[in-house]
């Protein structure tokens, strides 16, 4: 046992080299010690001085903890999950998925993570302590890492319940002696060789999860991922690659007098992909989807976009769900493209909306304007741009709530249905942001992306006199 109460599952200390000698760093100084297989008293080795563990040491002994601790907190976020469902009046008394997803947010907020991460961490614990207990005993005890703990929860998640339990415990054994990488492949060849006979089944139902989805970058950029069968994945960047090099071959023809093309074959590539999704149009598509183009709404700062640069930098401009873009690139889009809603923002005007208790619906510039306030979701840490919420009556219209921008916030269709039947409270505070309750009694205040701005008019007594002149 170690200095941190923990035995290594091969038996021997951390620090010490168990085939010379134990080492007393914790025992009481006047027992004896063993010292080249033969118990000694202090005093009988001259010079004897205590080892001291290097650099690599140190960072093995934060390695394990950081395992121990890792075990131990997906330990107690099962059990959070388990008073949660014990406790169904404080959590909105629903269905289960409504109480875990109440669960799922207040774990986001109190950790200041995404719901997704929330999310992955309480499924993990269940798989971890409930299925796979052998698993989270191995890494409460510092013989794998949490990462391996992780693969081994994510490969498996997918098999039969049955399969699973058969490889578990070989699947524990090699996490325990490999690295991430030949731990990862062999995993892999373990669970394609148990399941060969059922490939052609199982592909036929990965096909289903094909997907696209966008990763933000830096600088304006986002990687586009597409998850597809292998085949139609290779042809389609084989494709690419053929179109890109033709191109690149033309232009080193010089046809056409044409300017030399200085891209290079990544960016080509990019360039056809783009312009094939963008522009392309698909013969067997419905006439009502071909060549239709998204709204998006810009957010673009008045001086900026008229070229008044002044004495310093402006605001960029702002993509709802993306991020900033480039000043010209907005100045291009709010001057030409006519499916693009235009907000411009100025440091010093602005309009208050409200219908009062005259309509429950709020109007169409009430929405853009609410959605535009917020930009996303007003729930803890959600990123569900606000075009795609609905809108929510904080303090609720039967309850005598308002129709107005101090009373009404975007939510996400889950967020919207959390607030009203997950047990959590939502005050809104007076400047936009709202006050979040959690079934726990924690509070969690979400601040929208924009302030309100707000028209001022100059009183009569302060505007300038006109000189009257007869005649």
């Amino acid at each position: 046992m170690d200095d941190f109460g923990i035995t290594d599952p091969g038996g021997k200390a951390r620090g010490t080299d168990a085939a010379s000698w134990t080492s007393p760093r914790t025992a009481d100084p006047d027992e004896d010690f063993v010292y080249d297989g033969e118990y000694c008293e202090h005093d009988e080795v001259v010079g004897w001085v205590p080892a001291q563990p290097d650099a690599v040491e140190l960072v093995l002994e934060v390695a394990t903890m950081e395992a121990v601790f890792a075990a131990q907190r997906l330990a107690r976020i099962d059990q959070l999950r388990l008073e949660a469902l014990d406790d169904v009046t404080r959590y909105g008394g629903g269905a289960r998925e409504l109480i875990e997803r109440s669960v799922r947010l207040e774990l986001a907020a109190a950790l200041r993570i995404t719901e997704n991460q929330a999310g992955m961490l309480m499924y993990r614990a269940e798989a971890l302590v409930h299925r796979y207990p052998t698993v989270w005993n191995s890494l409460a005890h510092a013989g794998m890492t949490e990462r391996h703990a992780t693969i081994i929860v994510d490969e498996l998640a997918p098999l039969e319940p049955e399969v699973a339990a058969r490889l578990v415990e070989k699947v524990r054994d090699l996490a325990e002696t490999l690295a991430i990488g030949p731990f990862r492949r062999a995993l892999r060849r373990l669970i394609d060789k148990e399941l060969a006979p059922t490939l052609s089944a199982r592909h036929e139902h990965a096909v289903r999860r094909r997907r696209i989805f966008v990763e933000p970058e830096a600088d304006g950029m986002s990687w586009l991922h597409a998850l597809l069968p292998s085949v139609e994945a290779h042809a389609i960047h084989g494709r690419m690659t053929a179109k890109g090099k033709a191109l690149l071959a033309a232009q080193v023809g010089g046809e056409g007098g044409s300017q030399p093309d200085d891209r290079t074959l990544d960016e080509i590539r990019a360039d056809i992909l783009c312009d094939l999704l963008l522009d392309g149009i698909v013969p067997a598509h419905p006439k009502d989807v071909q060549g239709i183009r998204p709204t998006v709404v810009v957010t673009v700062p008045a001086l900026a976009l008229l070229g008044a640069d002044g004495d310093g930098p402006h605001e960029p401009a702002i993509v709802e769900g993306v991020g900033p873009i480039p000043i010209e690139r907005a100045r291009e889009l709010a001057g030409t493209a006519t499916s693009w809603i235009r907000v411009l923002t100025h440091p010093e005007t602005g309009v208050v909306l409200s219908v009062g208790r005259t309509r429950y619906r709020p109007p169409p510039d009430m929405v853009a304007l609410t959605k535009w306030r917020a930009e996303r979701c007003m729930a803890p840490g959600c990123g569900v741009p606000a075009s795609r919420c609905q809108i929510d009556h904080s303090l609720a219209w039967e309850d005598g709530g308002e129709t107005s921008v101090v009373n009404t916030a975007p939510l996400c269709q889950g967020h919207h249905t959390i607030k009203h039947h997950g047990g959590w409270r939502v005050i809104q505070t007076g400047d936009g942001s709202l006050l979040w309750i959690s079934p726990s009694g924690r509070q969690y205040t979400v601040a929208p992306e924009r302030r309100l701005p707000v028209f001022r008019v100059d009183p009569p007594e302060s505007r300038p006199e006109r000189a009257y002149s007869p005649g």
